[in-house]
C-alpha cells in the first residue's frame, strides 16, 4: 500500500519464474480501478490491466524522445518506494539468497517476514 509502505499482498511460484508470469499464474482480482506501476519486464500487461503505467523501451529506430524519458523518470519516482520495500526484504536473506529448507515451509517463513517488515513500519 503506497499510503503506508505496507506489504499488503504476496504470491509465489515453483523455483525461478519470471515475475509477468507469475502475476498472470496468481490471477488476482485486479480491480479496474486501481493503477498499476511495473517495471518493463512486464510488456503487454495493457491487455490483461487497462489501468497501468509501465516505461517506455528505447529501440535502435525508436530512440526515445524528451517526453518518452520525462514519462519514464515520473514511473520510475513512483516505484521507487517499490523497490525500496523490496530491498528491505531481502535484508533478511530468504529471497536474496538460495532457500534451502523445504518448500512447503517458504511460503509461511516469508508471510511472516512480511508481518515483522510491517510491524517495525509501525512502531
Amino acid at each position: 500500500m503506497k499510503e503506508t509502505a505496507e506489504v499488503i499482498c504476496l504470491h509465489f511460484g515453483k523455483g525461478k519464474m519470471h515475475d509477468f508470469k507469475l502475476f498472470k499464474e496468481s490471477a488476482m482480482n485486479a480491480n479496474p480501478e486501481v493503477a498499476y506501476v511495473t517495471d518493463s519486464g512486464y510488456q503487454g500487461i495493457n491487455q490483461i490491466h487497462s489501468n497501468t503505467r509501465l516505461p517506455k523501451k528505447n529501440t535502435k529506430l525508436r530512440p526515445l524522445t524528451k517526453e518518452d524519458k520525462k514519462y519514464n523518470k515520473a514511473v520510475s519516482s513512483e516505484r521507487i518506494l517499490n523497490e525500496n520495500i523490496i530491498g528491505a526484504l531481502k535484508r533478511f536473506r530468504i529471497i536474496a539468497e538460495k532457500y534451502r529448507n523445504r518448500r512447503k515451509r517458504f511460503q509461511l517463513r516469508f508471510s511472516l517476514i512480511a508481518g515483522i517488515y510491517n510491524f517495525e513500519l509501525n512502531k
